[in-house]
């Protein structure tokens, strides 16, 4: 059976060297994304999640964004500037006690919201998210105790440019690129803008032009895998900021996938 097994194994790496699968790798392939897509459900309805945060799925379509991301058991991952946990959480039910997560919240946010860090950290000490480490750090100097398979940041690195401007942002892309294993993930989502916002455009609107997400962390090293349209919206014409009833929680949104080569 293990021979088996590794001959599999053998042959859907060797296939998608060739661009050619056959059928024994195409059923293991299957299988595996069949096993990442009942892990994901599994994870998204844990009791220990919170109603509101179950209530946001239907907008934030986590399901879709992990299956893309790769997310699957084992993993060590950083929820990068988390907020409330909305992601740690699900992070945490979906790499189980195998994996791990590290809740980064910005040192820089922490000096000027002294509470910022509170609700991962209650999380955190959560026996039901055993495998959950709160952090703060700065931005541009994060330390995880291990090398990480994916680092995540949603609706947050428009903060980051506005806040610091380019170099603040692609300090944050080195951190990341320095903290990842090889072959590790980087994904980036957030808010749409229209080419050519200036960073006071940005910071009014909280959006920003997703050629200049790819142009930074490409910058830092990275190789850009692909976007995801799971969140587009063609009807928001990223002219109103992101808080406004008539967009807020249906925005469009950029979900760029990148690998450290």
């Amino acid at each position: 059976m293990a021979a088996r097994r590794s001959f599999v194994i053998f042959a859907v790496v060797a296939a998608l060297g060739a661009g050619v699968v056959p059928a024994s790798a195409q059923s293991a392939l299957s299988l595996s994304r069949r096993g990442t897509s009942v892990g994901i459900a599994a994870a998204l309805g844990n009791r220990d999640r919170p109603e509101a945060d179950r209530a946001a799925d239907a907008n934030r379509k986590p399901a879709g964004l992990l299956a893309f991301a790769g997310l699957r058991r084992g993993m060590n991952v950083a929820d990068i500037m988390p907020g409330k946990g909305y992601f740690t959480r699900i992070f945490s039910n979906v790499v189980g006690a195998d994996g791990h997560v590290w809740a980064v919240v910005p040192a820089e946010r922490v000096a000027k919201k002294p509470d910022a860090a509170d609700a991962v950290k209650a999380i955190a000490a959560d026996a039901a998210f055993g495998n959950v480490t709160a952090l703060v750090q700065p931005l541009d100097a994060i330390s995880i105790p291990k090398p990480l398979d994916l680092a995540w940041t949603s609706q947050n690195y428009h903060d980051v440019y506005y806040g610091g401007g380019a170099d603040a942002a692609l300090a944050l892309d080195k951190a990341v690129f320095a903290a990842l294993r090889r072959g590790g993930i980087f994904m980036v989502v957030d808010h749409v803008a229209n080419p050519g916002m200036s960073p006071d455009d940005v910071r009014k609107l909280h959006r920003i032009d997703p050629a200049l997400i790819r142009r930074q962390v490409e910058a830092a090293g990275f190789h850009f895998e692909g976007e995801s349209r799971l969140l587009a919206n063609p009807q928001d014409t990223h002219s109103l900021t992101v808080f406004d009833p008539s967009i807020r929680g249906h925005t469009d949104q950029a979900v760029l996938k990148f690998r450290k080569p």
